[in-house]
């Protein structure tokens, strides 16, 4: 069985006038234990949105729809009464900026502590001791649990989110752009981290990135996003070397070769807008291989070989 399974997830947020924006328009994903996927994409194409729904925490101006599987159970079906339970000890989140996910005005120590009360596994003493563990973990000494946020580097919150994340030791982590701002080197680490954990706890994890060298680095899988759908999801290899979308073969023809072998050219246009129904392929005005069908229907789903899929109107690779 899955450790989590997303089945046709959409979510819509109320703008003003009676319209809707479709920020996720019906995407699915499964993940087994231990497994890294890597979700990928231009800014605004829905990633966070999407995990963000997974765990429930969307404003209430969001409407979701779909199935979100954890060990069978739809933990979306009820609402937050059903995700509730889950949240943080069956799946958790590591938020984007490490300094917006802490309190500033309580230690570290007391917000990682927090989860393991609340959740009923350990308090007083005892969650003190867990929580030097979990700093321990991550590579930071639990002696400085007692201190305040903007005592600790960037590098240092970033690991402190994470610890704070496994506290409740969940089999689901969301990482949402977990590098971002740091530095190359504390990047590395923290990916570097991000693996090794869930090498060792045997974390199913969804990494959230617009960072193709890192997901190719530190995942799998990918599944590539745009205008809030998936247009491709494969391993990573298959992503890179045999793209079954443009769209896939054009992010990583805009990314650059470390080696510096490689002409970088960017993707023409801009996203559509959400706010707007979309007819045919969402990307048919950038791609450069687009043709009749592209603009008129909407694209049916290919396949090729177990697990790499792209919705396109070409057959064969892009």
């Amino acid at each position: 069985m899955s450790a989590l399974a997303v089945e046709d997830l959409h979510v819509w947020f109320d703008l003003p006038g009676g319209r809707e924006l479709h920020a996720v328009q019906g995407i699915d994903l499964a993940l087994e234990p231990g497994e890294r996927l890597g979700l990928v994409g231009e800014s605004g194409c829905g990633k966070t949105t999407a995990i963000l729904a997974m765990m429930g925490l969307l404003p209430p101006s969001a409407s979701v729809a779909g199935r979100v599987l954890l060990g069978g159970e739809d933990i979306l079906a009820g609402g937050d009464r059903t995700m509730r339970p889950h949240r943080w000890t069956d799946i958790a989140m590591v938020f984007q900026g490490a300094m917006n996910a802490f309190d500033p005005v309580k230690t570290v120590g007391s917000q990682i502590t927090e989860p393991l009360e609340r959740a009923g596994i350990a308090s007083g003493r005892a969650a003190r001791a867990r929580t030097a563990e979990l700093l321990e973990l991550v590579g930071i000494s639990g002696e400085r649990q007692d201190r305040y946020p903007h005592e600790f580097s960037g590098g240092m919150r970033q690991r402190a989110a994470i610890a704070m994340a496994l506290a409740c030791e969940p089999k689901v982590l969301l990482a949402d752009e977990p590098t971002t701002a740091l530095d190359v080197m504390v990047q590395a680490q923290i990916l570097e981290l991000l693996v090794r954990l869930t090498d060792e706890l045997g974390l199913a994890m969804i990494l959230v990135t617009h960072d193709l060298p890192l997901v190719s680095q530190a995942c799998t899988r990918a599944a590539v996003m745009y205008a809030g759908r998936i247009a491709e999801t494969g391993t990573t290899r298959e992503l890179h070397h045999a793209p079954l979308h443009p769209y896939t073969r054009m992010l990583f023809q805009a990314t650059p070769d470390l080696r510096g072998t490689g002409a970088v050219s960017s993707i023409p246009g801009a996203p559509p807008r959400l706010d707007e129904p979309t007819v045919g392929c969402p990307f048919s005005p950038r791609c450069d291989r687009a043709f009749a069908p592209c603009a008129a229907t909407r694209p049916p789903l290919r396949t090729a070989g177990t697990g790499h899929l792209a919705h396109c109107h070409l057959e064969g690779g892009a």
